[in-house]
C-alpha cells in the first residue's frame, strides 16, 4: 500500500519501489555515502540518509538469515543454490552486490554454494577468486541436490521456472525470493516452502 501511494505521484512512479534484499551498483551506494559524509563534515549529520545506508546493509543479510532460519540454524554442509549475482539485471556489474554478502556469509557458515547468473559468472570468479564456489552452466544444473534456492537478482529468465523440475532436482524444499518475483501460491503448490521480502 505504501508503494502504491508513493508511486501514484508521477514524479516518482513505481518502477524502482520494490522491496528486496538491498541495492548495489556504482552510483547509488557511493552517492548515499558521499551525502552522509558531507553532512558530517559540516556538522550536520543527515540521520535519514545514514539510516538508508544502514538499512540497506542490513537488507543484504536478510536472505542469509532467512536461509539459516529455514534450515534450522546450522548451515554446515548444506547446499545452497543462488540465482543472480549482479546488483541488477542486464549487467555483469557486481559492485556492492547483495550476492557478495550472501555468498560470503554462507561460506563462513560452512555451506556449499553453487551459483548461476546469465552474464556475471566471470565477474564473480574474479571477485571471489580462491573461494570454494561451484559455478553452473544453467540455472537448473546448480540446484541438483540443493537444500535451498535463493534468488538475488530479478533476471527475466528466473521469473517462470519449471517448479516441477526444481522439486525433482532439489534435495530440500526452501525457496528464498530476495526480489519477490515468484508467485507465492504457485511455489507452495509445487511443494516448496516460500519466503519473500517484506511479506
Amino acid at each position: 500500500m505504501v508503494r502504491k501511494g508513493i508511486g501514484s505521484d508521477a514524479r516518482i512512479g513505481t518502477k524502482f519501489l520494490y522491496p528486496g534484499c538491498g541495492y548495489g551498483g556504482s552510483c547509488f551506494p557511493k552517492d548515499v555515502k558521499a551525502l552522509a559524509h558531507t553532512g558530517r563534515e559540516h556538522g550536520y549529520p543527515m540521520q535519514v540518509i545514514e539510516a538508508v545506508e544502514r538499512v540497506n546493509e542490513q537488507q543484504k543479510s536478510v536472505v542469509f538469515e532467512k536461509l539459516q532460519q529455514a534450515l534450522g540454524g546450522d548451515l554446515r554442509g548444506r547446499r545452497i543454490a543462488i540465482w543472480g549475482l549482479s546488483f541488477k539485471p542486464e549487467t555483469d556489474d557486481m559492485r556492492e552486490a547483495t550476492a557478495l554478502v550472501v555468498i560470503g556469509r554462507l561460506l563462513e557458515a560452512g555451506a556449499e554454494v553453487a551459483v548461476y547468473d546469465p552474464v556475471a559468472m566471470d565477474e564473480c570468479r574474479r571477485r571471489m577468486a580462491g573461494r570454494n564456489i561451484r559455478y553452473g552452466r544453467t540455472k537448473y544444473d546448480i540446484v541438483q541436490g540443493a537444500d535451498a534456492l535463493a534468488l538475488l537478482t530479478e533476471w527475466k529468465e528466473f521469473r517462470m521456472p519449471d517448479w516441477g523440475l526444481l522439486h525433482r532436482q532439489m534435495r530440500g524444499d526452501v525457496i528464498v525470493d530476495g526480489r519477490n518475483i515468484f508467485d507465492k501460491q504457485e511455489v507452495l503448490a509445487a511443494g516448496f516452502r516460500y519466503s519473500g521480502i517484506g511479506k
